[in-house]
Parts: structure tokens; sequence; C-alpha cells
């Protein structure tokens, strides 16, 4: 793996793991477009860190859909070219400057902000834009928590008082954020009802999502005619989550209860969300949006990002969330994971991991 650009680290032996120089690549593009033409990879030396910066190699580096649109153009964070991919990814410390604090040469660490371009083998960081990930969590479960487990638990926490026995309605409950949605309800006694598209290996996906904690999955079709709700099988939801847009959620915000909430977090269909009026006037619903993006940059140093890592964690320690179903491929082969990522087949939205020598 990556052996046409293997990186090259010399270090002089102190205990802070300074080195002298690192041949890092990197996955550079310089113009909006189809990212499996406009990406190429670069290299580029990448000098001791300096006060307050930390010497990273990327372990592991996750391509999520919001990586593509961005380099589509598509995405509202426009960045500044030349530009490297990427949000996320585990990597490992192995040198710091002066005046770093809580991170020492070996430490396991993530972003804990985005727009860093983490599709690269080595790069300098600031200290106070990472996070130490605890021992012995599972290296594709760290290198995954910053997108999709943050939006899944911030739209669960933020938007409505959830209570044992209560029910979360969600369509794209096979995505990697509709699976993460699916583990917290669990751990949380929350009853998520998942929608999903049909398909020849509907029953399989069934038993996944189930398997991972899902009280009950419907196809769309299923969808319009259930009675699950009105028989009393599962309260009527508060919460729906919605990523889908369109028909499918028209259908899903019908049944919501009064003064229940439909959050929108994507738009997978690119159809936009219609708000029947009666909706409005005499269930009294509302409809919000959610970008984990920007709660990100406006809690920064809130406590409740502090508890939201240490509660997804220990979820993570306790088995409770695993990493979404995924592939490993090598930096190398990044051609094929990026023309795949927006195009996955089979029953559940494989996520591909880039991984690094």
């Amino acid at each position: 793996m990556f052996a046409l650009f293997r990186s090259s680290t010399t270090f002089k032996g102190s205990v802070a793991g300074r080195c002298m120089s690192v041949v890092a690549s990197l996955l550079r593009y310089n113009e909006f477009g189809d990212p499996a033409k406009v990406l190429r990879i670069d290299r580029e030396t990448v000098n001791d860190p300096s006060n307050g910066e930390v010497l990273v190699k990327t372990l592991v580096a996750p391509i999520n859909p919001a990586d593509i649109n961005t380099i589509q153009g598509k995405y509202p964070v426009k960045p500044t070219f030349p530009a490297v991919g990427g949000n996320e990814c585990l990597g490992e410390v192995i040198a710091v400057g002066a005046g770093v604090n809580g991170l020492c040469v070996g430490d396991r660490v993530i972003p804990c902000t985005t727009g860093l371009g983490t599709w690269r083998s080595h790069a300098l960081h600031m200290n106070n834009n990472l996070m130490k990930v605890p021992p012995g969590i599972d290296m594709a479960a760290a290198a995954t928590i910053t997108v999709n487990p943050c939006t899944a638990y911030r739209m669960l926490k933020d938007f409505v008082a959830l209570k044992p026995g209560d029910t979360v309605i969600q369509n794209g409950a096979n995505s990697a954020c509709g699976q993460a949605v699916i583990q917290l309800c669990r751990a949380w006694e929350v009853n998520c009802i998942g929608i999903v598209r049909n398909r020849p290996q509907i029953d399989e996906l069934r038993k996944f999502l189930t398997d991972l904690g899902a009280a009950e999955i419907l196809t769309e079709e299923e969808l319009r005619i259930t009675k699950i709700f009105k028989e009393g099988q599962f309260r009527k939801p508060k919460l729906a989550l919605n990523c889908v847009g369109g028909k499918n959620a028209l259908e899903v915000s019908r049944h919501l209860d009064n003064h229940g909430i439909m959050v929108t977090y994507g738009g997978m269909s690119r159809e936009p969300v219609n708000v029947p009026t009666a909706s409005l006037i005499f269930k009294d619903l509302q409809f919000r949006g959610f970008w984990m993006t920007r709660w990100s940059k406006n809690n920064a140093t809130n406590p409740k990002r502090t508890e939201m890592f240490e509660d997804l964690f220990g979820l993570v320690e306790k088995q409770g969330l695993k990493a979404p179903t995924h592939e490993t491929v090598p930096f190398t082969d990044y051609e094929m994971a990026v023309t795949n990522a927006l195009s996955i087949q089979g029953f559940v939205g494989k996520k591909y991991l880039l991984t690094f020598e």
C-alpha cells in the first residue's frame, strides 16, 4: 500500500520526538470538479512543529459525502486553492512543538475542527485543533466519530427532550448517520423507526438494522399504510430526522405527533421538503434544519461538546456504538474510492476509509 509515495521520517531522538523533516503525500486539488479528475497525489516537505504545533501521521481518513460535494463546489464551505480533501481522520502524534499541553508522542488524535484537509499522510496541526482519543478505541470508529455520530447525537439531544419509551422516526436509516441514530436510540431506550427504500435484500437489511437496535424498519411503501402508531404499537414520534427530502419526507412528517419536530440534515433526493398547511395549523409541527459544521463552529468551547465526546467514546468502549459499515482502501486507490463514494451499491451506506503506511 502507498508504495509509490512512501513518506520518510528521520528522528533526532529527543523525548518530544522531534524530526528533521517529513515528506508527506496528499490528495490536492486546484479547481472544483469531478473528484476523480481534479484530485492528484502530491508531495511536500513538512517541517518540525513549532510553538503550539503537533506533527501527526495519518492512520486512516474517511471519505464523506460532504467531502465529495466540497470538491465538486456544491458545498457551502469553499476552500482556498490549492486545497487538500477530507475533514475526518485518526492520526498518531509523532512530534510536538514547544508549549504543547495534553498531547505526547504516540497519542492517537482526531481533528476537532473542520477544513484541515485530512487526506494526507502527515500534517502539522495546532494543539487546540486536535482531540486525544482514549486508548483501546477501534480505529474506524475513532476516525469516523466527528461527523455522523456527532450529528446523530446533537439531533437527538437538541430539539426534543426525549425520554425512555419515546419514538423517533428517520428516513435514510441505512446511512452512516442513520446507523448512529439507531444505536444512540437503543442506548437511551428510545424506539427508533427506520425508513429505507425497498430492494431485493430488504430482509437482510431489516435484520442488520434491527440487530443494531432499530425498533422497526419499514420501506417507503409500507410507511404509507402502516398502522403501528394508530394501533398503539409505538408512541407517535415526537421527532423525525430527514436526510432525503421530497415525498419521503412528507410521508414521514404525517406520522409526527402534535407539536412534533422534523429536523432536516440532508437532501439525498434533491427534492424540496413540502410542508402541508394543515400540519402547521392543526398539528403545530415545526420544521428545522441542522448542520454539524455550524454547531461545531459555534460551540468550540461549550461544555456540551466535551460531554458529547465523552458519551460517544464511552459507548464505543462498551460496544454500544460501532463504526459504520466500511471498506478500507489504500491511499493510492483514491480514484475508485471517490468515484464510488456517492454511488454505493448494496443494502447499507458503506463508507470508504483511506489507509496509509
